[in-house]
């Protein structure tokens, strides 16, 4: 493996640990800068919804730059907007701090594909992207545990200083061995992207990715209170219930991609959503129930993201299908539906939380994550009905 590719897995993995670790600090940090629980929460939401217009906008404005020196500069961007966190004096330049590193994911995981595979060769570009994502679920599972407990018992500043850390060890590492000659296509423009919005059936998928994400974290956002104000954890269990989340996220992922390749992604993302909304419904039942909400935990992790790998091979199936000049772009803007999900579901969470309580926003979650069910079934029966008119036109035109 090259050396600059473990770079680029260091800058996810400090990326994927600064997005979720605020789950399980939002009580440490509500106590701390007297605000309340929804309030928060909004600290989920702003940073999904930097990612998902810093990947397509920012993208699209920065394609003449060289991928060194714009790699260079997001890692300094997001180690200045964790160094602001830490610093912090109130909520309102908090949420300024996370909105300016969420800026900085969406656009280093826009490049970041195209670096990792300009590392190796040809045969070996899948191996390298799925090196460098590894950054991701070892967050899940490590860094934010880690980034939890590190809060809990430091202040939550101290964790966002350890990321920022991080960060810059991610950006000595990209200095010293990413190569500056890499060669790259200019990324699409703003009007290529809007061109794809236009096209009904991959908004269809967008629309499943984000009610999927949606439901799961108008729940997920609100893990740590729920844990402790509901189920009557410590400090310290919040941290080993978030392992074993991680755990559970990284062998579901695995668990997905496997069932995504036997049943097709429909039939997968099928499965996964009605496993995931189960789960969320049940989760309004077992979080007052410390051994039954682990259990639920659990669970919940294994379907949780398990449903990524389908909705990446689906939305590049429609792309080649419907725009298929367009298919990297298509991809793209499927991540920034994942993050509209996460932002919209955090926002939602709150309100749930502030107007009907905790132990609410599991069940709800469930019935938006049943909306993207439907909506998988229903572009499932169009994908039979429009196979059934191409078969058609074939057998006329070909005469048999």
């Amino acid at each position: 493996m090259p050396i600059a590719l473990l770079a680029l897995t260091i800058s996810a993995f400090a990326i994927g640990t600064t997005e979720f670790v605020i789950v399980g600090l939002l009580p440490t940090i509500a106590a701390d800068l007297g605000v309340n629980l929804p309030s928060a929460g909004l600290l989920v939401s702003l940073y999904a919804l930097g990612v998902a217009v810093g990947a397509p906008v920012l993208t699209a404005l920065t394609g003449r730059v060289p991928r060194k020196q714009l790699l260079l500069g997001l890692m300094v961007l997001f180690t200045a907007g964790n160094l602001l966190a830490w610093l912090a004096p109130g909520y309102g330049s908090l949420v300024a701090a996370r909105i300016l590193t969420g800026l900085a994911h969406g656009v280093f995981f826009s490049i970041g594909s195209t670096i990792a595979t300009s590392l190796v060769p040809k045969e070996k570009a899948a191996s390298a992207i799925a090196i460098m994502f590894t950054g991701l679920t070892v967050a899940l599972v490590t860094g934010v545990p880690l980034g939890t407990f590190i809060g809990q018992h430091l202040g939550w500043r101290a964790t966002f200083l350890a990321v920022s850390a991080l960060g810059v060890l991610a950006f000595i590492g990209s200095l010293l061995f990413v190569p500056s000659n890499i060669r790259h296509s200019p990324p699409a423009s703003l009007l290529q992207q809007v061109k794809v919005l236009g096209q009904p059936r991959l908004l269809l998928v967008y629309a499943m990715t984000a009610a999927g994400y949606g439901g799961s974290f108008t729940a997920f956002t609100y893990l740590a209170p729920i844990l402790q104000k509901l189920a009557g954890f410590g400090d310290n269990a919040v941290g080993l219930v978030m392992l074993v989340y991680g755990v559970s996220v990284a062998v579901g992922n695995i668990w997905g991609g496997k069932l995504a390749d036997r049943r097709g992604p429909i039939g997968a993302l099928k499965i996964i959503f009605a496993g995931l909304a189960a789960v969320l419904l049940v989760l309004s039942f077992t979080a007052p129930h410390p051994v039954l909400v682990v259990a639920t935990v659990l669970l919940w992790g294994a379907v949780a993201f398990g449903n990524v790998a389908g909705l990446q091979v689906y939305v590049v199936q429609q792309a080649e299908h419907y725009t298929p000049r367009a298919v990297d772009v298509a991809s793209g803007l499927n991540i920034a539906a994942f993050n509209l999900g996460i932002a919209g579901g955090a926002w939602g969470g709150g309100l749930i939380v502030e107007h009907l309580g905790l132990v609410h926003t599991g069940w709800i979650g469930a019935l938006v994550v049943m909306g993207a069910y439907g909506l998988t079934a229903f572009s499932g029966r169009l994908d039979v009905r429009d196979g059934g008119r191409v078969v058609a036109v074939r057998r006329v035109v070909g005469g048999h």
